[in-house]
């Protein structure tokens, strides 16, 4: 019988299903939150994350373009200012407008904001852009991707076939021979190309987005070998401003030990001024490119890594190698992608984010979370919930660990001074599956702390079960078990019968009390009794049920309880209560000390 009671007191039979069901809760509270889990594992796996890899455009910024300045002629003028009479800005506005796949149907851009940002211009202006296209038929293109960094369309203009280009200033300059300049178009000097790049960094340095324009008559056939010997027209300078949570949310990731990185496919210059306006960019800190990465062998990246902040100009396969660099230094990390070549990334990082607003299907099965939102900020409060979630599952299996060794303590002692069993085999069934698991899940469900974001990601390589977690376990059992084998002996004056009732009902009602324990590291004053409201009512149903079977006679000889006085029963009630007591008032000395230091 000995070896019976042992067996179920060892043996946490809800600790499989508590486990899950705290999981699928997290995962419930993530996606009110805009983080869709997809992989349950991933709910716990946000706690360990270290390093942050986004996106920048639509993660960080608003993406929501609005066009600022124009360099053209030499001269840097407002978008209003635009002269259709002139050439030079009449070519320019055609490429902007024509060299386009975006719309603007009742007010809403549709397709890519960087393009409906110019389409917005032409109506600024008075004009719009269906009346030009209406009249014009695209002949040939070459789509826009991420190695050339451009798009070229061609079209037929004033009786000529003319080919429009718009894309990278590193991509297009360099293929310009000629300028458009208030005199008529020339040839492009050295002075001409440096001054370019001189308004282009002012443009990047004060956080604007850059596209340049240019052009060229020609009747050969538009594809990625004809794409030179243009006209440079002009550049177009947007602005994208961060989202106003970014920067709370990057203190939120810097403040919880995490490294935020951005990754993009904007000029360096204009990637570190919106990384260092939100916080992502620091003193001491370094920013590459897609190009001087690729130039750096995986040991220079390796000693590099930890100060680089941004990412600027990268490829898909670049993210793969950033990925790569961080594990080899022991990280969990989180990747945002929104693109079909962004899958492996996603893939390969620990954490693979996808955008549920701009992201393609392809990028979405890759990833282990999809954000609702495309918001950086919405990946911390996944980062802050999975903590919790460990948290809480920690705390669960503390509870119900801690309450089955009281049990154990308990038979192990009575076998060995060859007193009666304390307990009934059906007396630890009960206790395990039901009074058990209504705390435990209450437990699951508490809120994360204010300090939960103060703490360093945790060791995923750490288990649950580490020297001080083991040791509060059996010292929270040991104290639990002490109340339970006092209350055993006071009813083996009465009879084995009496005794074990008593036992079985401190233990039942002891565990009930100790759930409010486990629910923090803090005492239950700091944390409030009340702002878990389900372990209230956790406790409620443990103590009814618990009630019910003692109370209700037929329910007697089912759980072989035996009939207790007033006085037995307010025994039981008061040495339930001890360990509680004493638990409380050590965190809340654990307090004070931490509190004075």
């Amino acid at each position: 019988m000995f070896a019976v009671a042992l067996a179920v007191a060892a043996i946490p039979e809800a600790l499989g299903s508590i486990v899950t069901i705290v999981q699928a809760i997290g995962t419930q509270k993530m996606a009110k939150e805009n983080a869709v889990i997809k992989d349950l594992k991933a709910v716990e796996s946000l706690g360990c994350v270290s390093v942050i890899c986004s996106d920048k455009t639509g993660t960080l910024t608003q993406n929501k373009m609005t066009v600022q300045k124009i360099y053209i002629n030499g001269e840097s003028i407002f978008e209003e200012e635009l002269d259709l009479n002139n050439q030079s800005h009449r070519y320019l506005l055609y490429d902007m407008v024509l060299n386009n796949d975006s719309s603007i149907v009742d007010g809403k851009g549709i397709g890519d904001p960087t393009e409906y940002a110019l389409l917005e211009t032409l109506r600024k202006l008075g004009y719009n852009e269906d009346d030009l296209r209406s009249g014009l038929k695209r002949l040939e293109e070459v789509p826009f991707d991420s190695d050339r960094k451009m798009m070229s369309t061609k079209y037929k203009l004033h009786g000529v076939n003319h080919i429009l280009t718009k894309g990278a200033i590193d991509a297009i300059l360099d293929r310009c021979d000629s300028i458009a300049a208030k005199d008529g178009v020339r040839p492009i000097t050295q002075a001409d190309k440096a001054d370019i790049l001189k308004q282009n960094t002012e443009y990047s340095e004060n956080g604007l987005r850059v596209l340049t324009f240019a052009y060229k008559e020609s009747d050969e056939e538009l594809n990625v070998n004809t794409e030179y010997g243009y006209t440079f027209l002009g550049l177009v300078s947007m602005i994208d401003p961060p989202r106003e949570e970014s920067k709370a949310a990057v203190a939120d990731a810097v403040r919880a030990g995490i490294k935020p990185v951005m990754i993009t496919g904007d000029h360096k210059i204009t990637a570190t001024a919106i990384a260092r306006q939100i916080g992502i960019f620091r003193e001491g800190d370094i920013a590459v490119t897609g190009m001087e990465l690729d130039a750096m062998s995986d040991s220079e990246l390796d000693q590099k890594i930890e100060k680089i902040s941004v990412y600027a100009r990268v490829s898909p396969e670049n993210k793969i190698r950033i990925v790569e660099a961080w594990q080899r230094k022991g990280n969990i990390v989180s990747m945002t992608g929104d693109g079909v070549n962004d899958a492996p990334a996603l893939k390969k990082a620990d954490i693979g984010v996808a955008m549920g607003i701009t992201g393609t299907e392809v990028s979405k099965d890759a990833a282990s979370m999809v954000l609702q939102d495309d918001n950086f900020a919405t990946i911390i409060k996944a980062v802050a919930n999975g903590r919790n979630v460990y948290r809480n599952i920690k705390n669960a299996i503390l509870f119900l660990l801690s309450g089955n060794m009281a049990a154990i303590f308990a038979v192990v002692y009575a076998s060995l001074l060859a007193l009666p069993v304390p307990f009934e085999a059906v007396h630890l069934l009960f206790i395990n599956l039901l009074t058990d698991s209504l705390p435990a899940i209450a437990i699951g469900m508490e809120k994360p702390e204010k300090d939960l974001l103060s703490q360093k990601p945790r060791d995923p390589k750490q288990g649950i079960l580490t020297k001080e977690f083991s040791t509060l376990m059996l010292l929270q059992g040991a104290l639990i078990a002490v109340v339970v084998m006092t209350a055993f002996y006071i009813g083996l004056q009465v009879n084995a019968a009496t005794a074990s009732t008593m036992a079985f009902s401190t233990l039942t009602l002891a565990r009930l009390f100790h759930g409010f324990n486990c629910r923090s590291k803090h005492s239950i004053f700091k944390i409030g009794l009340g702002s878990n409201v389900y372990s209230l009512l956790a406790f409620a149903a443990g103590v009814g049920l618990l009630a019910f079977v003692i109370f209700v006679p037929f329910m007697h000889p089912l759980f072989k309880i035996a009939e207790l006085t007033g006085a037995q029963i307010g025994f039981i009630a008061l040495l339930a209560f001890i360990p509680t007591v004493i638990i409380q008032i050590a965190k809340v000395i654990a307090e004070n000390i931490k509190k004075s230091k």
